[in-house]
């Protein structure tokens, strides 16, 4: 297969469908972004079709040790997957970054949206997660944002939030930016995430946006499986609260009735 370098940028397939579309993902809170591109990269069956070459943006700080013997040292990948509809009309290209560099970020969304340029991609999705005091089994709703007030209006159709003013941290906020300077078409839909569960992997929340996302791309998968791990998780996170409930009530309350014989004791005193 032909292999083209493009800088740091390795391609091995260079595809251009009518209409192309990109979904960029990063880790984040709730691993909301990367719960999405993964199923939805998965669910297409989407090919790989390059990649940026770690070394200029991570640094390995230890190895592994299978069976007392050391392996080399290993980097987070940073790839490129593309499909395209039957009629090769409509093509998606998702990235997908293992991890957000330390250092050089701004030089990493380059190599990204080059690739985008590249294969005439007219608009960049990204997801992010919108930490709100929701509980974990209440609705996830969906918020979004926009590059420009022309795409405001399509949000609308598909009943996201619009909160007006918000911050995107890290690089699924940061390529919009970019995009945005490069005059690319950009996109961000934020799954709402509980304030006390941002360390948790949050598929409900990632389940909302890619119901939203997906009618937006024009693109049909299969939810259950994704479904059944929302749930499944939201209910191991109630039988946490309850432990954590219980736990709370016998260290920190005390029974009506030892509280009277403390009084009583008082009083004999």
């Amino acid at each position: 297969m032909l292999r083209k370098e493009m800088g740091k940028v390795k391609l091995s397939l260079e595809p251009h469908p009518r209409i192309c579309t990109m979904l960029a993902s990063w880790p984040g809170i709730g691993n909301v972004s990367l719960i999405v591109a993964r199923y939805l990269k998965d669910e297409l069956n989407a090919q790989e079709i390059g990649e940026i070459e770690p070394i200029p943006f991570f640094e390995p700080v230890g190895v592994m040790v299978e069976n007392n013997v050391i392996e080399a040292p290993s980097f987070p990948e940073s790839k490129f997957y593309y499909w395209q509809d039957d009629n090769a009309e409509k093509g998606l290209v998702v990235f997908i970054g293992e991890e957000q560099p330390s250092s050089r970020a701004y030089e990493l969304v380059t190599h990204v949206l080059d690739v985008a340029k590249k294969l005439k991609v007219q608009r960049v999705y990204s997801c992010a997660a919108a930490v709100t005091h929701v509980h974990y089994g209440g609705e996830s709703k969906v918020w979004g944002v926009a590059t420009k007030d022309k795409l405001i209006g399509e949000l609308k159709k598909y009943d996201v939030v619009l909160k007006g003013r918000l911050r995107i941290a890290g690089l699924n906020g940061l390529i919009l930016g970019m995009a945005k300077e490069r005059r690319i078409d950009g996109i961000c839909l934020l799954g709402e995430v509980p304030l006390y569960a941002t360390q948790i992997a949050n598929p409900k929340a990632s389940l909302a946006v890619l119901k939203v996302l997906t009618r937006m791309l024009g693109v049909d998968i299969d939810l259950t499986k994704l479904s059944r791990i929302a749930k499944q998780t939201e209910e191991e996170m109630e039988r946490i609260a309850k432990r954590a409930t219980a736990a709370f009530i016998d260290q920190f309350t005390e029974p009506i009735w030892e509280r009277e014989e403390e009084d009583e004791e008082d009083e004999e005193e």
